[in-house]
């Protein structure tokens, strides 16, 4: 193992619901856990050692998301009975139902500011509603099949939703149009959601891949072939640089986005890894699975020096967890990992994913490199897939242009600051005129 980096470690792991665990979420406070199940109950898990969980009872049908509103001081609830709910995470588990849809509800979410929800679901239409009264505003219905999820942007001006139709598409809230849509040729996405600083977007899909789309240009950033099967959930660690992937083949898969390259391979869970989520400060992290599972880990790795891990790491690591009956995680023998690490041994190629045709099927050139201009992913774009590697002399010759271009990452970063800021500015005297 590096120097330079720690590694992720299973702090605790729950165990009270009676079927899959299907979606988790962190409160902001860091003392309680939110789940759902296809047993139809939400579990709270209070974080703290010796307080009991609390189950509420309410949904008729598997609860399919979940989330706590911004203040921690709401969760929410949606269900294949075609309802949301919002609880009060305390020992009395209150709750109100807002009948949302006329189909399975797949996905709910918050708005940053913690006024709006936006809702999904299988009668093929995205929901946005007040939090307070539960009141309906609007909805936007150009999907022509189930609608998996749907997530607001941090600054809640656009909306992303993922469809069985294929599509991922971007909504304007304030005009309620789509201003563009990514198709995706492989299969649907099970899950979307905005990176951090709203530029972009990931989406895990049912062709095993993970990929990241620039909204602004409406490009294909990243292209990451990790997993063995189906992608069922991911998540951003909040400063952008991570991000942490829940699949089928019963893995979890930390990606490193800075540099394009898988960090870690975790092993919990036995059988698929259903949901994932970083918590808001990005030190911790949850999973659940089919096992009924719930378990909590310790990032670690964020706290690391950055450049000294890279200088020491050249290959992602892999952690095998066993749960015993009696109490924590034990390690398996120190061989199973190693022997793993270089049979899993992944290489980076450089492909110009930044020039695809998004109406088109993929075709990659095998050298070109691809200009991104936030400096929270790589000027160069990365398609990583196992088992292809390239000559020494060629990476060498990479590693240099890729230092350059970092320089006029920098400089780009800098004046698209500077744009921001008069943007900004004559927004605020456009307003001003009008309001005089």
């Amino acid at each position: 193992m590096s120097s330079g980096l720690e590694d992720p470690t299973l702090e605790r792991h729950f165990k009270g619901h009676r079927d899959t665990v299907t979606c988790i979420d962190f409160n902001i406070n860091m003392k309680q856990l939110a789940t759902g199940s296809m047993d139809s109950c939400v579990m709270i898990w209070n974080l703290k050692p010796q307080m009991r969980a609390y189950r509420f009872v309410g949904h008729k049908d598997a609860v399919l998301s979940i989330q706590f509103s911004p203040s921690g001081h709401l969760v929410a609830s949606a269900s294949r009975d075609k309802t949301v709910r919002l609880w009060v995470p305390s020992v009395k588990g209150e709750s109100t139902v807002l009948k949302a849809h006329t189909g399975t509800i797949r996905s709910v979410q918050f708005s940053s500011d913690g006024q709006s929800l936006v809702t999904a679901s299988d009668d093929k239409t995205i929901k946005v509603w007040t939090v307070h009264r539960q009141k309906f505003l609007f909805s936007l219905s150009q999907h022509i099949n189930w609608v998996r999820c749907a997530k607001f942007s941090p600054d809640g001006r656009l909306i992303v939703s993922a469809s069985d139709d294929k599509t991922i598409k971007i909504w304007d809230k304030a005009t309620r149009e789509c201003i563009h849509s990514f198709y995706e040729h492989g299969g649907f996405v099970n899950y979307v959601d905005f990176h951090p600083n709203g530029t972009c977007i990931a989406a895990a899909g049912t062709d095993n891949t993970v990929k990241l789309w620039d909204i602004r240009m409406n490009k294909l950033l990243q292209h990451y072939r990790v997993h063995n099967a189906v992608v069922n959930c991911l998540s951003f660690h909040p400063n952008g640089n991570y991000l942490i992937t829940a699949s089928n083949d019963s893995t979890l898969k930390i990606l490193d986005l800075l540099e394009g390259k898988l960090l870690y391979t975790l092993h919990g869970h036995q059988g698929p890894a259903t949901c994932v989520a970083f918590s808001s400060a990005g030190d911790f992290f949850a999973s659940g699975g089919s096992d009924e599972q719930v378990m909590v880990w310790k990032t670690n790795f964020d706290a690391a020096d950055y450049g000294e891990m890279l200088k020491n790491q050249s290959q992602p690591m892999t952690v095998n967890y066993i749960l015993k009956d009696s109490d924590g995680p034990s390690w398996l023998p120190e061989h199973t990992s190693k022997s793993h690490v270089v049979e899993k041994r992944l290489e980076t190629n450089f492909t110009d994913i930044g020039s695809t045709n998004l109406n088109q099927p993929k075709s990659h050139s095998s050298n070109g490199l691809a200009s991104h201009a936030k400096p929270v992913l790589p000027l160069n774009q990365f398609h990583l897939q196992e088992g292809n590697g390239i000559p020494s002399a060629l990476a060498s010759t990479l590693e240099h242009i890729v230092g350059q271009l970092d320089v006029l990452t920098q400089t780009v970063t800098i004046l698209e600051q500077r744009l921001t800021l008069t943007e900004d500015k004559l927004r605020e005297c456009l307003d001003k005129q009008q309001k005089s």
